[in-house]
C-alpha cells in the first residue's frame, strides 16, 4: 500500500496510514449456506450451486417472503461446548465457528504468538439481533419466567468479539463495525490499517450475520428491500442484474481471514492466498436505506480503492460486485463501475455471488473476499447465476451463468450499504 497516491477528497483509504509492507492473507475461515469450511465454500460458487430455498427457520405462513439461504448442517459444538452455545446467538457461533476454521486453516498455532499483538476486527450489522428476539417473544407468550438471563450481554453486536475472545484467549485490541452492508469491507480495512501502523502484527478479521429470524425478514420486507415474488421457484428468485430483479433474498453466514504483515507470515511459512492491497470508503450523505442514484460515491470509493492499490482501471482482472437484486442497487452499482472505470468497465467480468448464497447483510462482503482470495488462487470467476433478461441499464459483463477460466491478479470486492454509506477493497495476487 503506497503513500504517493494523490490526494482524496474525504473518506478513507489504508495510504492514510505509514506503510509497512505487504498485508497478506493466510487463513480462511467460511461457515456458509454452501459449506462449511472455505473449500467447501469455493467449490459451490465454482459450480454455480444455489442454496436459496423455502424458509426452514420460522414459520412464514404470515409473511410476504418465504425464502432465504439457510445454513442447513451447522453445529455450534462442533466448536465449543454445548452449555456455550446456549449463551451465544447465532451470529456469535458462526463467527467464532468461522474464526477457529481460519487458524485451522492457516496453520496458526496460537500459543506461539503473543496474542495481545492480535487483533479482532469484524462486522456485523444485526449482531445478536436473532437472540434478543426469540427470548423477548417468550414475554408475549406468558412464560416471561424463562427468558435467558443472557439475553442482553449474548445480543449486542459485541458478543460476537466477545466469544471470538475468550474461547480463543485473544487479547489484542478489538473493534465490530455496524455499518449495514459495507460493515465486513470496513473491518478488513481497518484491520489492514492496523497491521500496516505496527500497532498489531496479527489480525483475525472478516463479518458474520445471522438476519433470518421472522422481525427481521418482517422489517425488510417492510422497506420493500426483499424480493417477495410468487411467480418464480425459490431457485431462481435472486436474479442480480436482470430486469425483473425485484428485491434481495436473505442470507447468512460468516466468513473470517487471518491477516498478517508480510514478515511475519514468511516468516512463520505461511501459505499466502493474497495480498490486501488497497481499501476506499465514503459516504453518500443522501438516504437511510437508498443509494445516491448517480452512483458518483461509490465510484470514488473503488478509484481510492485502486489508487490505493497502486493500479489503473486496465489491471483489475474481476469484481466481485454488491450484486443484490434489487432495482435501485444494480442500477447504480453499474453506472458507479462505469465511472470509476471509464471505458475500460466493459471489460472487466462482473459477478454476484449473492446469486447463490443470498445476501448476509454485514457479513456479505466478508464472503466476497473469500470468494476474491480464492478467485486469485484458482484463477476463476464465479458467475452471476439466474442472468436471463437483460437490462439496459446493467450493460456489463456479468459472468452469467456459468463461471469462467481466467487469469486473475487482482479483485476489487464493492459493497454499498444502508445509510449512504460506499467501500471497495482490492486483492492482488502474491508476488
Amino acid at each position: 500500500m503506497l503513500n504517493t497516491i494523490k490526494k482524496h477528497k474525504g473518506g478513507i483509504s489504508s495510504s492514510d496510514y505509514d506503510n509497512r509492507g505487504k498485508i497478506v492473507i493466510t487463513g480462511i475461515g467460511a461457515i456458509a449456506p454452501n459449506g462449511i469450511g472455505v473449500k467447501s465454500f469455493w467449490k459451490s460458487l465454482k459450480a454455480g450451486v444455489n442454496c436459496i430455498d423455502f424458509i426452514t427457520f420460522f414459520d412464514t405462513s404470515n409473511h410476504p417472503t418465504k425464502i432465504a439461504a439457510e445454513i442447513k448442517n451447522f453445529d455450534g459444538t462442533n466448536y465449543f461446548p454445548k452449555e456455550k452455545s446456549k449463551k451465544m446467538a447465532r451470529a456469535s457461533q458462526l463467527a467464532t465457528s468461522a474464526a477457529i476454521e481460519a487458524i485451522e486453516d492457516g496453520k496458526f498455532i496460537l500459543k506461539n504468538h503473543e496474542k495481545n499483538k492480535i487483533g479482532i476486527f469484524l462486522g456485523s450489522g444485526a449482531g445478536g439481533l436473532g437472540f434478543y428476539e426469540k427470548e423477548i417473544s417468550k414475554i408475549f407468550q406468558n412464560i416471561s419466567e424463562n427468558v435467558s438471563e443472557d439475553t442482553m450481554s449474548a445480543s449486542f453486536a459485541g458478543a460476537l468479539l466477545e466469544n471470538i475472545r475468550n474461547i480463543l484467549g485473544i487479547d489484542g485490541p478489538s473493534l465490530l463495525f455496524s455499518n449495514g452492508c459495507t460493515s465486513a469491507n470496513d473491518a478488513i480495512g481497518i484491520a489492514t490499517n492496523m497491521i500496516n501502523s505496527g500497532i498489531l502484527e496479527v489480525a483475525l478479521a472478516g463479518g458474520a450475520d445471522a438476519c433470518i429470524t421472522s422481525s427481521i425478514a418482517e422489517a425488510f420486507s417492510c422497506m420493500g428491500a426483499l424480493s417477495i415474488s410468487n411467480k418464480y421457484d425459490p431457485k431462481s428468485t435472486c436474479r442480480p442484474f436482470n430486469i425483473d430483479r425485484d428485491g434481495f433474498v436473505i442470507g447468512e453466514g460468516a466468513w473470517i481471514f487471518i491477516l498478517e504483515s508480510e514478515e511475519h507470515a514468511l516468516k512463520r511459512g505461511a501459505f499466502i492466498y493474497a495480498e490486501v492491497a488497497g481499501f476506499g470508503a465514503t459516504c453518500d450523505a443522501y438516504h437511510a436505506t437508498k443509494p445516491l442514484p448517480t452512483g458518483e460515491e461509490d465510484a470514488r470509493a473503488i478509484q481510492m480503492a485502486l489508487q490505493d492499490a497502486n493500479i489503473m482501471p486496465e489491471e483489475l482482472s474481476y469484481i466481485c460486485a454488491h450484486g443484490t437484486s434489487t432495482p435501485l442497487n444494480d442500477k447504480t452499482e453499474t453506472l458507479a463501475i462505469k465511472t470509476a472505470l471509464g471505458k475500460h468497465a466493459y471489460f472487466v467480468p462482473v459477478s454476484s455471488i449473492k446469486s447463490m448464497i443470498g445476501h448476509a447483510v454485514g457479513g456479505a462482503s466478508a464472503g466476497s473476499i473469500a470468494a476474491c482470495a480464492m478467485a486469485i488462487k484458482d484463477n476463476f470467476i464465479p458467475p452471476t447465476i439466474n442472468y436471463e433478461k437483460k437490462d439496459p441499464e446493467c450493460d456489463l459483463d456479468y459472468v452469467p451463468n456459468t463461471g469462467r477460466k481466467i487469469e486473475v491478479k487482482t479483485a476489487l470486492i464493492n459493497s454499498i450499504g444502508f445509510g449512504s454509506k460506499n467501500a471497495a477493497v482490492v486483492l492482488k495476487k502474491y508476488s
